[in-house]
């Protein structure tokens, strides 16, 4: 029977993060979600549909801020369009299509791809985005967003995250409600799963605080996201949370199977506990 699967941060500029999608094996009956940076330019995202759509029965893909980075144009809102065409050129489903419904094992469900972005809101209190860079650069954290994700049209990223979640709002809010929901965002929806501790003062380019009342105010059983690469499952409010990133050769290690990092969304675990749980982590 079908299962939804997941992963995210493929980064395919690396040479041995590319090599494991190539010898990715098909997997003819099940759904794969993709939360994100998966390459750093159009034509990586193009040659990794080229080798993901066909070993899946569907694909769905949101935005990382690396497919948005823009060191030519277009920037912004017109690159983020350029990239939903080239994703619907290989039949990928993307933010823009309507949410699909997956009737395999663990289902019913409604898969809800959305964009979202970050705000600096999960950084300190009292502090703005120019208060926000001072605090991590502090810490040595200079984001390279800061230089390559431009927010045309917008006058900046805020404004940008702004936009980006009124749209969100509405799509949730036509959503169908006659069967659980999986969000897939790039960015996690809750700062306290936000545990990046070698880099802590990088947490402000993970999220927006916007995000937090979704899990209360619709139907949501599985929140899929990825960007932190640190892959791990917790449970909040009744919510399974996944984290699925690959991340960098460095991180995961550059050799195995890229089958054994696919995570299973649905049917997925049940949590080992009573109420909120986790980390349980995927490394």
């Amino acid at each position: 029977m079908a299962r939804l699967l997941a992963l995210s941060d493929l980064h395919l500029d690396r040479k041995p993060n590319l090599d494991a999608a190539r010898a990715l094996p098909a997997f003819p009956d099940d759904w794969l979600l993709v939360a994100g940076d998966v390459a750093d330019s159009p034509l990586g995202l193009a040659l990794a549909w080229e080798l993901l759509v066909p070993r899946f029965a569907r694909v769905l893909w949101t935005p990382g801020n690396h497919e948005l980075w823009a060191r030519e144009e277009p920037h912004g809102e017109d690159r983020y369009a350029l990239l939903v065409e080239l994703c619907r050129r290989f039949g990928v489903l993307t933010p823009e299509d309507p949410p699909a419904r997956f009737d395999g094992d663990g289902g019913p469900a409604w898969v809800v791809p959305l964009f979202t972005l970050y705000d600096f809101s999960f950084g300190p209190a009292g502090l703005d985005p120019a208060g926000v860079r001072a605090w991590a650069a502090e810490a040595g954290i200079r984001a390279a967003d800061d230089r390559l994700l431009r927010p045309h049209p917008f006058p900046d990223i805020a404004a940008w995250c702004a936009h980006r979640h009124a749209i969100a709002e509405a799509r949730l809010a036509a959503v169908p409600r006659d069967a659980p929901w999986v969000l897939m965002t790039h960015y996690p929806l809750l700062r306290e799963l936000v545990r990046i501790y070698r880099v802590p003062r990088y947490t402000p380019w993970c999220g927006t605080r916007a995000t937090a009342a979704w899990i209360q105010r619709y139907p949501v059983s599985v929140s899929v996201s990825g960007h932190l690469h640190m892959p791990a499952t917790d449970w909040r409010s009744g919510v399974r949370f996944e984290e699925v990133s690959l991340g960098y050769p460095r991180e995961w290690g550059g050799d195995g199977p890229l089958a054994d990092r696919l995570r299973v969304v649905l049917p997925g675990p049940a949590a080992p506990w009573p109420g909120d749980g986790g980390p349980i982590w995927r490394r």
